[in-house]
């Protein structure tokens, strides 16, 4: 079986744990915190979260290899179509959301979430950065059905557990929600919600939040 080592408050973690779940695979959760412990570290050299145990000496770091690993190991059911244009479309849209519009939010998350703080230049830096972003995500996507088409691929479960924390770490700081001109995606959300598999995530996300409240 395998073993998945992470926390529930790491969208990444969530996406494998996500993707694992929507194809029926047997895991077992350990949970792992930053900052990594040596001994962790002999499993993910770069600390990285999440961590795939394959078995007994054999790990995997990095969210993205471990997804395709997944995909190649257990090709059904398909998160990638099966077509190579349409398999790199796939990985254009997660690369541009992790890129341009996840990865420059982080830079907010401090202040959102943990009660940090961020500068003023920090925040008209990262403003520009997802209004760009989120135009021209805008522009490769429809959300009347999946993202790549009609299907579900791996697209569509970074977007159900990227964008909403996107969203909500902009609400926070800048008093709106950045990714409203995306008409369509409250709705498209929405209806990945409906999933199973995607309830049960949330579920844990909305736990390991509870214990960290004050």
């Amino acid at each position: 079986m395998y073993r998945l080592h992470g926390f529930s408050l790491s969208n990444y973690y969530n996406l494998v744990k996500l993707t694992m779940l929507e194809k029926g695979l047997p895991f077992e959760e350990v949970q792992v915190f930053p900052p990594p412990k040596p001994e962790f570290q002999q499993k993910s050299p770069m600390g990285k979260i999440p961590c795939l145990e394959i078995d007994a000496g054999r790990f995997l770091s990095e969210s993205q290899v471990i997804l395709d690993y997944l995909e190649e190991t257990h090709p059904e059911p398909a998160l990638y179509p099966e077509d190579p244009f349409a398999r790199a479309k796939v990985r254009e849209l997660m690369r541009v959301m992790e890129l341009y519009l996840e990865l420059p939010a982080r830079r907010l998350y401090a202040q959102a979430f943990f009660g940090g703080a961020v500068s003023d230049e920090t925040r008209q830096e990262v403003r520009a950065q997802i209004e760009k972003a989120g135009a021209a995500f805008g522009q490769m996507v429809r959300f009347d059905g999946f993202l790549a088409g009609g299907a579900l691929t791996l697209a569509d479960l970074a977007a159900v557990i990227h964008l909403p924390l996107v969203a909500l770490a902009t609400r926070r700081i800048y008093g709106e929600d950045l990714l409203a001109p995306l008409a369509g995606l409250p709705d498209y959300l929405s209806r990945l919600r409906q999933r199973p598999c995607v309830q049960t995530v949330l579920a844990g996300q909305k736990q390991a939040s509870a214990r960290l409240a004050p």
